[in-house]
C-alpha cells in the first residue's frame, strides 16, 4: 500500500489553544503512530503569526501570510481574499511536501481552495466538518439565522460537499445534516471526538493548596471548565444556583476558563448576590487543568437548545468521563448522542433551571448513582472513545482514495 502523505489544511493551530487545536494534535499524533507522513498548513486566521513556517512542540507548521488584496477589509469580500491567499500558499507547500492527499478541516474557506488546487495536481481532497460555522456565528452574535451571510456560508459548504472526494465529520448529528443536503451517505465518515485515556487519571485528589487559594476547603464544588460562550448556558447555571443553595448551602460554583460571556456572567453573579458562591479563576495553563478537575465534585454542561448544540457533540463530557468525574448535562441532541442518561451521565431538560437544580441535588444525594456513573463513563471512553480507535477510521478512507488516484 502507498503510505499516506497528508497535507492538513487548518484554520489555526499551536500555539493557540482551543478544542479545534487539541483535536488536530490528537489526530496528528495517531496518524504519525500509524506510520503516515503528515504536513500542516494554517490559513491566515492563525492570528499573531508573522513567519512563513515554524516548529512548535515538535510539530512543523507552514503559515499563510495575511492577504494584501485591496478588498480584504470589505465584509463580504474578505473571505475571497482569505481563500486566494491560501490558494497561493497551497501551491508553494505542495511543491515542498509532495502530499498524496489534501485534508482540509473546517471552515469552508479551507475546503474551497483545497478543491481548486487539488484538481490541478490530481490530488484527492477530504473535507473534515467539525461544526457548521454559520451556526457558531449566530451564537457569537456576528450574524443571524437566515441572514445573507448565513445562507451564503451554508451554500458554500453544500457546494464543497458535492465537489470533494470524501467528507469526514465528528458526529452523527452533523452527518445527518450533510446527507439531508443530497450528499450520498457513503461519502460521509464519522471520526468522533475522543480522549487519550493515558493522560487522565481517576485517582486524583484535590490539591489542598489550590482549595485554599480559591476558598474551597470543606466545600462541595460544582464546576465548569471550558470556554464561556453563550450556547454553553452558564447563565442558566447561575439562575439555578439559588435553588441548589437552599438545600446545600456549602455548594460553591467553580468556573474555570474565559471567553465572550465572562464579564456578563460576573455581572449576573453580582446582581444575584452570588459573588461569594461563584468563583471565576480565569484561564489556566493547559497542564494545570487536571488539578482543577480534581477540585470539582460534579461537573455541569448546561448547553442551551439551538442548532449548534443539537447537532454537535462536545469534547468536555468525554474528558469528564476519562477523569472519573460525574456530571450533569442538558438534553440537547449533541449531548444525547454522547451520553446515556443515568448510565454515563445525568441529563436534565435544556433551558430549565429548576430541572438543572433538581439534577444537581439528586447527584449530590445519591452517592451510589454517582459512583456508577463514574465507572460506566470511564469504561465507555476506554472501549469506544480513544483517539487510537477514532483515527483508525481514516485508514480505509485514505486507502480507497489512493486506490482511486492510482487508477
Amino acid at each position: 500500500m502507498t503510505i499516506p502523505r497528508i497535507l492538513h489544511i487548518l484554520d489555526h493551530s499551536l500555539p493557540l489553544h482551543s478544542g479545534y487545536t487539541f483535536r488536530t494534535l490528537s489526530i496528528l499524533r495517531e496518524q504519525r503512530a500509524l506510520g503516515w507522513e503528515t504536513h500542516h498548513l494554517t490559513s491566515e486566521k492563525q492570528t499573531g503569526c508573522s513567519v512563513p513556517e515554524e516548529t512548535l512542540d515538535g510539530w512543523h507548521f507552514y503559515r499563510t501570510p495575511p492577504s494584501q488584496a485591496p478588498y480584504r477589509h470589505w465584509p463580504l469580500l474578505n473571505p475571497l481574499a482569505v481563500m486566494k491567499g491560501l490558494e497561493t500558499r497551497l501551491h508553494e507547500v505542495i511543491a515542498r511536501t509532495q502530499p498524496n492527499i489534501l485534508h482540509a478541516h473546517s471552515p469552508v474557506l479551507n475546503a474551497l481552495p483545497a478543491i481548486k488546487v487539488g484538481r490541478q495536481y490530481g490530488l484527492p481532497v477530504v473535507y473534515e466538518v467539525r461544526a457548521f460555522w454559520e451556526d457558531a456565528a449566530v451564537d457569537h452574535g456576528t450574524t443571524q439565522e437566515g441572514s445573507l451571510r448565513y445562507r451564503l456560508t451554508r451554500a458554500l459548504d453544500t457546494l464543497a460537499f458535492g465537489r470533494v472526494d470524501a467528507i469526514t465529520t465528528i458526529c452523527e448529528g452533523l452527518r445527518r445534516d450533510i446527507v439531508e443536503r443530497g450528499i450520498p451517505a457513503d461519502k460521509v465518515t464519522v471520526i468522533p471526538n475522543a480522549v487519550d485515556v493515558a493522560n487522565f487519571t481517576t485517582q486524583g485528589t484535590p490539591d489542598p493548596e489550590l482549595q485554599r487559594q480559591w476558598g474551597l476547603t470543606g466545600m462541595q464544588v460544582l464546576g465548569f471548565i471550558g470556554s464561556f460562550y453563550a450556547y454553553e448556558g452558564l447563565s442558566l447555571l447561575l439562575d439555578a444556583l439559588p435553588l441548589i443553595l437552599d438545600t446545600l448551602p456549602q455548594i460553591r460554583l467553580l468556573l474555570v476558563g474565559g471567553g465572550p460571556q465572562e464579564e456578563a456572567l460576573k455581572a449576573q453573579a453580582q446582581r444575584m448576590n452570588l459573588t461569594n458562591q461563584v468563583i471565576f479563576t480565569g484561564r489556566v495553563p493547559h497542564h494545570d487543568v487536571s488539578r482543577y478537575y480534581d477540585l470539582i465534585d460534579v461537573l455541569v454542561y448546561p448547553r442551551l437548545p439551538m442548532r449548534l448544540t443539537e447537532l454537535v457533540t462536545p469534547l468536555k463530557p468525554l474528558e469528564a468521563m476519562a477523569q472519573g468525574r460525574s456530571f450533569i448535562a442538558s438534553d440537547v441532541g449533541g449531548h444525547k448522542e454522547l451520553i446515556q442518561h443515568e448510565q454515563t451521565g445525568l441529563l436534565f431538560e435544556a433551558g430549565n433551571p429548576r430541572d438543572l437544580g433538581r439534577a444537581v441535588l439528586r447527584l449530590f444525594s445519591d452517592l451510589s448513582l454517582k459512583h456508577n456513573l463514574v465507572l460506566a463513563g470511564r469504561e465507555f471512553v476506554e472501549n469506544s472513545r480513544t483517539w487510537k480507535n477514532s483515527v483508525h477510521r481514516y485508514q480505509a478512507l485514505y486507502e480507497q482514495l489512493l486506490r482511486q488516484t492510482r487508477r
